[in-house]
């Protein structure tokens, strides 16, 4: 999942493609890097003459966000029979996808809710630890190839931006409530936008919200400069669809959980595709790995806090990988294992 291209005009999102092409190779970032990453072993066999030769590793795997199951589909391949793997996804679409594989592979088990209910939807399957976690983080190019969800810039559609369209208020209708004060500092703080003010104004001074490409059009017309082959309503799109999603929360929310749901020698795999997930991400395992706190750097005496993670890796995609699919270009994968150090319920997040 990822963002849309800073550069359109040179990426797969100028030219006619359907659903069906988009499925596997543009969900599917860090691929094989990510399953090998959640099953905690360097790499995956290679196939041969078509054979999957795959691991047959049991136990209980979590994909946090399906998409449309690139990477669910490869981990099933290296699973055992009697493995089992939950995934979550918000998208209606997603989820369709996702049962339809339940229905030929009895391991499968949906969810259609966010990741942020992790704990409380594996409870409610009995479930309350497993052997690995996968999150995809940001956006799927479905979502954003489909002008109708309202996530892209470069087609027409209606200014909707939820990822899960059957609940929830979309942007157009947060739009005509909010005040300028607060759209500017939601462009600030979730798109990094540094002339959120000015943009917020020109925003609310329009008679509708109903088209993606009108909406575009005023943040360009009222943005004073811009980076070259970036379009400028990029990190204000990329603000209101991770206010209405509570995108960063839910991450935040994820990361905590994790701690207590993984087994000793879990694995946690995240990907994560602009610097407000990423530095969330890192930030997460530098103090659960480290034991050191924020809070506790002005102390005379730290508390001993507890290592919950081994010490982190930072993988990104390969220059092959970059060059078949530009939108990995930002991609970067993060993992650590689970230590054997038992969870304390007052452990910050």
């Amino acid at each position: 999942m990822q963002d849309e291209p800073l550069n359109p005009t040179q990426s797969d999102s100028e030219r006619d493609i359907t659903s069906d092409e988009l499925s596997f190779v543009h969900d599917a970032v860090l691929l094989e890097e990510t399953v090998a990453a959640v099953l905690g072993v360097k790499s995956l066999p290679k196939q041969k003459d078509g054979d999957q030769n795959g691991l047959n590793i049991s136990g209980i795997y979590v994909d946090a966000t399906f998409g449309r199951g690139g990477h669910s589909r490869l981990l099933l391949s290296q699973l055992a029979d009697d493995a089992t793997l939950i995934v979550f996804d918000k998208d209606p679409t997603a989820i369709s996808v996702a049962q339809e594989l339940a229905s030929k592979d009895s391991r499968v088990h949906v969810v259609h809710d966010s990741f942020a209910t992790l704990t409380d939807s594996l409870a409610a399957m009995g479930i309350s630890e497993v052997d690995g976690l996968m999150a995809d983080l940001g956006i799927s190019s479905p979502q954003i190839d489909d002008g109708s969800r309202g996530f892209s810039f470069m087609r027409d559609g209606a200014v909707d931006m939820r990822m899960d369209t059957s609940r929830g208020q979309s942007v157009a209708e947060w739009l005509e409530q909010v005040d300028d004060e607060t759209l500017a500092n939601v462009l600030y703080e979730f798109g990094e936008e540094r002339h959120s003010r000015r943009i917020a104004r020109a925003i609310k001074q329009m008679d509708s919200y109903e088209s993606t490409l009108e909406l575009a059009e005023v943040i360009k017309e009222a943005h004073p400069n811009w980076q070259r082959g970036k379009h400028p309503a990029t990190q204000s799109f990329q603000a209101m669809r991770i206010f209405i999603n509570n995108e960063l929360g839910d991450v935040d929310d994820f990361l905590a959980q994790s701690i207590a749901i993984l087994k000793s020698g879990g694995q946690l795999a995240v990907i994560s595709f602009h610097s407000l997930e990423d530095r969330r991400i890192k930030q997460f395992l530098q103090r659960h790995s480290k034991g050191q706190y924020p809070e506790d750097e002005n102390l005379p005496m730290p508390p001993n806090r507890p290592r919950y993670f081994s010490k982190p890796k930072r993988v990104g995609p390969s220059k092959a990988e970059t060059s078949q699919n530009p939108r990995a270009r930002s991609a970067w994968l993060r993992m650590a294992t689970r230590t054997d150090t038992e969870y304390q319920q007052t452990a910050a997040p």
